[in-house]
Order: structure tokens, then sequence, then C-alpha cells
């Protein structure tokens, strides 16, 4: 048998206020994100200790560069940018978790914005974004956070309207 933690040993989900709280504080450690590599061809990427048992990364974006569409499944997250300027755009509309491969999005969905040094957001579940740097020639650098750890991620094409889902990759994928 076994019994429960103390109150005092037990961790607690980190909220996305918290997480943001973290990405905006390794986002202005300066040594932190000088240490990034940053390749010119593709993302480089160095996973950090996030709050709370919670997933982070410090993401060096080439000029160009995006994610794609995609989901961070049952996961909140953040990001700040750290260096140079991200874009993301963003459906603002609660999409179904499942059961579905193609959706018809309706009018007005679509949010975009722009992230300079300094800058981030939280999200929620099941948050569909895209981010990219759209600089032709500066690299950006970003922190990211998730909690928990990410279980997967959904990515998507987009066509005007239409949104589809690709593929489903989980985290040994990633390895």
């Amino acid at each position: 048998m076994s019994l429960p933690a103390p109150a005092s040993a037990r961790v607690t989900a980190p909220t996305q206020a918290e997480l943001l709280a973290f990405a905006r504080r390794a986002a202005a450690d300066t040594t932190l994100v000088s240490s990034l590599p940053l390749d010119p061809q593709g993302r480089t990427w160095v996973r950090l200790d996030g709050p709370g048992g919670s997933e982070a990364w410090l993401i060096g974006w080439p000029p160009g560069t995006g994610t794609g569409w995609h989901d961070h499944a049952d996961s909140v997250g953040a990001f700040v940018t750290a260096a140079g300027e991200l874009k993301e755009n963003a459906l603002a509309a609660r999409l179904p978790t499942h059961a579905w491969r193609t959706l018809e999005l309706a009018d007005g969905v679509d949010r975009s914005r722009r992230l300079t040094a300094g800058q981030g957001r939280a999200f929620g579940r099941h948050h569909v974004h895209e981010v990219l740097n759209e600089s032709p020639d500066r690299h950006a650098v970003s922190v990211h956070a998730y909690y928990p750890p990410l279980p997967l991620m959904r990515r998507y094409s987009r066509t005007g309207p239409v949104l589809r889902l690709e593929q489903v990759e989980r985290p040994e994928d990633w390895q």
C-alpha cells in the first residue's frame, strides 16, 4: 500500500500564466539565448528545464522557416520571442478533437499577430496555429513551454478555408 505524497511534495501543474512567465524569463536570459547554435538551413533547438514538470524548448528559426499548421493536443502552452520577430497565425475557434479529417472553417476565425523580442502569448488546449519567421535575412529565437509534456501533435494542411488533418506525431517520432 502506498501513501499519498505530503502536500508539500506534490507538484501542481503550471498554469498558462506560469508557463508564459517562465518563457519570458528564459527569453530575457541573453547568455542562454546566445548559446543556441543557429543553422542557416533549418531550425535548431535545445531542451530546457521548464517549471513544474513542463516541457520547454529554446528554438532557433532561420529566415523564411515555420512550423506549418499544428496543435499541441491536450497541452497548454506559451511562447516568447527572444530575438528577431515571429508571426503567429491562429484559429480563434474550438475545433472538434477527434473523428474528423477535413473541416471547412467559418469566416472570421483567422487571427494573426507579430511578436518581436520580449513579446509572447499563452494558449489553451487544442490551439491550432502556425509560427513563422518571415524575415528574409534574420534569424529569430524563441522559448516555448508546454504542460503536460507534449503527448502528441496534430499537423494540418490548409487551403483557403479548408483545414485537413495530415498527420499525428507522438514523442517517439521526434527522437
